[in-house]
């Protein structure tokens, strides 16, 4: 008690929020839960720079550079704890870490206005708030990198500390082409409610040329189709479109979510608006998937909503409630947060990787999505079954140095699974590409607990 007594508040919420995230996120990839579509992909980006290369993602192509997809070089300052411990694991914990850090200014913020115990109260809550654990649950992404610097300039304007705000929101253009909105955001609070028109203007120009720079010049010059291969999604289309912005209902269900947790006090303050341009951008877009709760979206929203909601309940008319009221958030966040699953590894599992150790390292190998993420360290990986192989390969037999037109490489080696999940190509097509093997000259090597591994060998 006396050690705890000694501990800055602020950093008392840490460390559980960083054991909830570990154990999230760390036994799913040792049961093999864990994805190339994300998990791989930015592995081998950041195996890329860690090794003092360019951010090659096979797993999106041969030559596939990573921000010809998303802008993110901020991913290479995770390049040197790679480099000391080069495993999938370390960005789970990188990610992890970074979400637990951005407790720390929310908690100083919320020890300062509400007082010690319902300070660190309110930082857990927001510590083990449903937008970060869902991050966990699917791997991990380069908005990990976003959330401290969101939580440090949220805070920042909270206190109206303009100049540190926008200081800590201007490296947000190096995380992802998206969070340029966040950074205009913070621009317009800077300008509209600081008062501070030249640091305004200054920053709404950053975000806005920021942006305009990454999406139409930076990603097509590294894309190999010289585009930006997500600009389709936010095409205008048709139909009405305060209709496209506010239905289908899903959009609806998200923002009550986002709000839920603090008790609707985050709409008393005007901080809240920071999250409504990234909110309206999501919202147009025609993938349902940016419209929901799940996966990693709504990470980045966390920090903006629990600092508005502290800031609405400062300027309460009504003292007494600041009592219970964090109390109420960590209830809230307790009961919707999921009991991590800390079973080990079926025998299943087991078995699956003793089959994919017969892949030698460095080897290059096509492997279902969800085989990628345990291959990636040690192995040169693309995703099968995309094109592992050219169309004609049953009449031509290929050299593992070719290369097929649409950027696929020709593997020497393939990791299938024998009952496909259907991801990313429907379960019939896996299985056609599956029977192709032998046809272009592979040859099964290894099988066990529903994987296959093969090998090309020439006739």
């Amino acid at each position: 008690m006396r050690i705890l007594s000694r501990v800055r508040p602020c950093w008392l919420p840490v460390l559980p929020v960083l054991l909830f995230q570990l154990a999230l996120s760390l036994p799913r990839h040792w049961r093999m839960q864990t994805n190339g579509f994300d998990l791989g992909i930015f592995e081998e980006a950041v195996r890329g720079y860690a090794y003092l290369g360019p951010p090659v993602v096979t797993l999106k192509g041969a030559g596939y550079v990573q921000l010809g997809d998303h802008f993110s070089p901020a991913l290479a300052v995770l390049a040197p704890f790679y480099r000391l411990w080069p495993a999938p694991e370390t960005l789970l914990v990188a990610q992890a870490v970074l979400f637990a850090l951005s407790v720390v200014p929310v908690t100083d913020l919320a020890v300062q206005w509400l007082g010690r115990s319902r300070g660190v109260l309110a930082g857990l809550a927001y510590g083990l708030s449903w937008g970060l654990w869902q991050a966990s649950l699917f791997d991990m992404h380069e908005i990990a990198l976003a959330v401290p610097l969101l939580a440090c300039a949220t805070v920042a304007l909270a206190r109206g500390r303009w100049r540190a705000a926008v200081c800590w929101a201007l490296p947000l253009l190096l995380v992802k082409e998206d969070q340029g909105l966040l950074l205009a955001g913070v621009g317009g609070y800077v300008l509209l409610v600081g008062r501070r028109r030249g640091l305004g203007v200054a920053t709404l120009a950053a975000a806005v040329l920021g942006t305009l720079l990454t999406v139409l010049v930076l990603i097509p010059a590294a894309n190999p189709l010289d585009a930006w291969s997500y600009g389709a999604t936010a095409a205008p289309g048709g139909g009405d479109p305060l209709t496209r912005l506010l239905w289908p209902s899903d959009k609806w269900w998200t923002l009550a979510a986002l709000l839920a947790p603090t008790l609707l006090l985050a709409l008393r303050s005007p901080l809240v608006l920071l999250a409504a341009l990234p909110l309206a951008a999501r919202y147009w877009s025609s993938n349902p998937a940016y419209w929901s709760i799940g996966w990693h979206y709504n990470a980045v929203l966390m920090p903006i909503v629990f600092v508005a909601a502290l800031d609405g309940l400062r300027r309460l008319p009504a003292r007494p409630a600041l009592r219970f009221a964090p109390a109420a958030m960590l209830l809230v966040a307790l009961c919707a947060a999921p009991t991590p699953d800390l079973s080990r590894p079926s025998a299943d599992v087991l078995t699956a990787r003793q089959v994919l150790a017969t892949v030698p390292d460095g080897a290059r190998v096509a492997a279902a999505n969800r085989l990628a993420p345990q291959l990636t360290s040690r192995c040169t990986v693309s995703l099968f079954p995309y094109l592992t192989f050219p169309s004609d390969a049953g009449s031509t037999r290929l050299s593992p140095d070719d290369r097929h037109p649409l950027f696929r490489p020709v593997a020497e080696w393939a990791a299938t699974l024998d009952t496909p999940d259907g991801f990313p190509t429907p379960t019939p097509a896996d299985l056609t590409a599956q029977n192709s093997l032998a046809t272009a000259g592979y040859h099964p090597v290894a099988q066990g607990a529903g994987i296959t591994v093969w090998h090309w060998q020439p006739s």
